[in-house]
């Protein structure tokens, strides 16, 4: 399935104040709604992912998988800012007919979500069935929920919580802070603040796995002064990342995340929880250092039609992603 492209050419304004003379989203849909678009599931994804869920999240989504294209109307956007074909840095900027890079203003959450409601507009989407996202997505899911209280009938929020924390912004300032120590982060150029963003990786796999996973996972069993399976692991996966993103896009995405703060403005967070409407599965990873169990406990204690399952798995905040079967077996009987 190739992503598809909406483009609206009427400005759009962001939180901070200033405005996008247009917005472009990128997203991917799988299968057909219903006549009475009972059968919509809305897939909002996480840092670095993009629309495509069957390619992300196999898992659950594709031929013969629990969210089949045979029987669910699938709808994916990628999330203002990113790099994966939305608004972000390497975008073009239509005052000056050439990418934004750095200059690509500051988004948050909320910003994303108003890209996702023109997105639903534009597909003619009045009803959501389920709305699924993990992490970064559930920040996503918490927000639209509450803007728009009657359009999802069920949620499931994975590895999230109403306010981004205190750990988790300064993990993040530290990942900018290696990201800016490359003197080329701010070119203007795809491939700006790609040592940045390797040191940025590294820094965010010790944050999605923990302690006992590396232990078993990465330990050498032969004595050695250099070269250690651990390290290249690091080395490895921050390879990864700069094939397929962008520095730029990191920087932006990470503090958009520290942004989350359901209740900004709002009053109290039990109170705006409070006015979540949806049926609610919150699902945390017993092992998740990044986004612990306690905060979807949380959650689940103030989302009036909430409930909490702990899925047990030694892969941290990645097991969201890792415990397909699992997470499988809880939606099963929640859908």
């Amino acid at each position: 399935m190739s992503v598809h492209k909406y483009i609206s050419d009427k400005p759009f304004p962001l939180e901070n104040g200033q405005t996008l003379p247009q917005v472009e989203i990128a997203y991917h849909t799988y299968g057909t709604p219903n006549t009475d678009q009972s059968n919509v599931i809305w897939v909002c994804h996480a840092l670095t992912a993009n629309s495509d869920p069957v390619d992300w999240w196999h898992g659950l989504f594709g031929e013969g998988k629990l969210f089949d294209p045979g029987e669910y109307f699938i709808v994916c956007a990628n999330i203002l800012g990113s790099c994966y074909g939305s608004s972000g840095p390497l975008t073009i900027n239509p005052a000056t007919g050439k990418p934004y890079y750095a200059s690509f203003p500051q988004v948050t959450i909320r910003d994303m979500v108003k890209a996702h409601q023109l997105l639903k507009e534009h597909l003619g989407i009045s009803k959501i069935y389920l709305g699924i996202g993990g992490s970064m997505g559930g920040y996503q899911l918490l927000e639209w929920s509450y803007q728009e209280p009657e359009l999802f009938n069920k949620l499931c929020l994975l590895v999230t919580s109403p306010q981004e924390s205190a750990w988790g912004i300064a993990v993040h300032e530290t990942q900018r802070l290696a990201i800016e120590a490359d003197p080329t982060w701010n070119d203007d150029s795809p491939n700006a603040g790609a040592a940045g963003l390797k040191a940025a990786r590294g820094i965010g796999m010790l944050t999605y796995r923990n302690y006992q996973t590396f232990k078993t996972t990465q330990t050498d069993n032969e004595e050695k002064l250099e070269g250690f399976r651990a390290a290249s692991y690091i080395s490895y996966q921050g390879d990864k990342l700069v094939k397929r993103f962008n520095a730029q896009t990191y920087w932006i995405l990470s503090k958009a995340m520290d942004s989350h703060y359901l209740s900004r403005n709002r009053g109290k967070i039990e109170d705006v929880l409070a006015q979540i409407k949806p049926e609610t599965v919150v699902i945390g990873i017993s092992s998740d250092i990044l986004c612990p169990l306690d905060e979807q406990k949380y959650l689940a204690e103030h989302i009036p039609n909430g409930k909490l399952v702990e899925i047990d798995s030694p892969y941290g905040h990645d097991g969201f992603l890792v415990e397909a079967e699992k997470i499988g077996e809880v939606l099963k009987v929640f859908i």
